[in-house]
Parts: C-alpha cells; sequence; structure tokens
C-alpha cells in the first residue's frame, strides 16, 4: 500500500460495502483468533485498522460488558458499513489512523490487528505507536484468516523471503518496536503472531 492515505482510503472505500459479501466465511476464524488473544473481562481493546468490524463481536464477548472495545479505520466507508451491519453496538468507533491515534499512553490492555500490518507505511514506526497506548505487559495479535501461501497465491504472486509478516523479519521488526513475539501461527486458515509489550 501506498504511504498516501488518499490512495489507501480510496482503494478500501470503494470495497467497503461489498467487503463482508466477499468474504462471508471470515467470521469464525476471527471468533477463534480472539479466542486465542487471551483477553479477559474488563479488558480494553483497539481493533487497529477495523474496517467493517468484523472483529468487534468477539471482541466484545471476550471483554464482557465491564471491558471497553475500541475500533479504528482511517476510511469512512468502512465504518459506515461497520454501523450499518450493528457492530457500533459492540464498540465505539473512531475515524482515525492507526499511526497517530487518539488515545493516551498505556490506556489499552490489547491491540486486535486483522489485516493491518501489510497496509502500515511505516511498519516499525506504526508498531512503536501500537505499543504507546498498551499498558506495558499488554499484548497485541496480527491476524489475517488465511496463512501468507494462501493469500499470496489468492493476489497471484509467490512468496518472497523479504516478505513483512515472514518470522524472521517480523521478529525482530517487532522487538525493535517494543513487542516480544511470543507466538507465530502461519498456516492455509490462519495467520496469527500474538506478542506482548515489553516494560
Amino acid at each position: 500500500m501506498s504511504e498516501d492515505h488518499t490512495h489507501v482510503q480510496e482503494f478500501f472505500g470503494s470495497r467497503a460495502a461489498d467487503w463482508d459479501r466477499k468474504f462471508p466465511a471470515d467470521g469464525p476464524a476471527f471468533a477463534t483468533a480472539v479466542g486465542e488473544f487471551g483477553l479477559r473481562p474488563g479488558d480494553r481493546v483497539l481493533d487497529a485498522g477495523c474496517g467493517t468490524g468484523r472483529a468487534l463481536t468477539a471482541l466484545r464477548t471476550a471483554v464482557g460488558p465491564s471491558g471497553t472495545v475500541l475500533g479504528a479505520d482511517l476510511t469512512p466507508q468502512m465504518l459506515a458499513a461497520a454501523r450499518q451491519a450493528g457492530r457500533e453496538a459492540e464498540g465505539v468507533l473512531l475515524l482515525a489512523d492507526v499511526a497517530r491515534l487518539p488515545l493516551r499512553d498505556a490506556v489499552l490492555d490489547a491491540v486486535f490487528a486483522a489485516g493491518l500490518i501489510a497496509h502500515l507505511p511505516d511498519p516499525g514506526s506504526n508498531l512503536r505507536e501500537l505499543a504507546r497506548v498498551v499498558r506495558p505487559g499488554g499484548r497485541l495479535a496480527l491476524f489475517h484468516p488465511i496463512g501468507r501461501a494462501a493469500l499470496a497465491a489468492r493476489h497471484g504472486r509467490e512468496l518472497t523471503p523479504d516478505d513483512l509478516r515472514a518470522e524472521h523479519n517480523l521478529g525482530p521488526l517487532l522487538s525493535a518496536s517494543g513487542w516480544e513475539m511470543t507466538s507465530y501461527a502461519d498456516e492455509d486458515h490462519r495467520f496469527l503472531v500474538l506478542a506482548t509489550h515489553r516494560p
């Protein structure tokens, strides 16, 4: 993706209305990933780059009525689709750039990010921004409902060693950004990396 936010907004904005219909089978994968994330009742969690809010229901279930769920996205059309799907009832939706979140330091317990990492203009700096808003010991989940190889095949390309999401690239990137990778799963049916914010 381009560093130009207008391009990102145009790309996703033109696809927002049909996004959920295009990927109808992803719901269980989101729920499973959130289940593995280890959220607790009362936690404060951000869905970074929430899109149409497909993770919000699972996140709300995990943190319960006493928890806080936020969904932030750069694209107004994606947030409109989330509202149309009734997902605003599960959390507060913010029109915001995850590179500059309108949140205080250490205010969150966790960040869930589905499909986000490949679209970050400056991954190191952007991951540091996510670390800024998470308390020490808090958690990060980088998720995609299909693995790297399956996603590459969907887009008609081959995986290369410089793929940002490859374990040998992502681990050091997370470490340099204030996170410690605690698990890495890259399978046909899901990509899920969990990390902890280092004190």
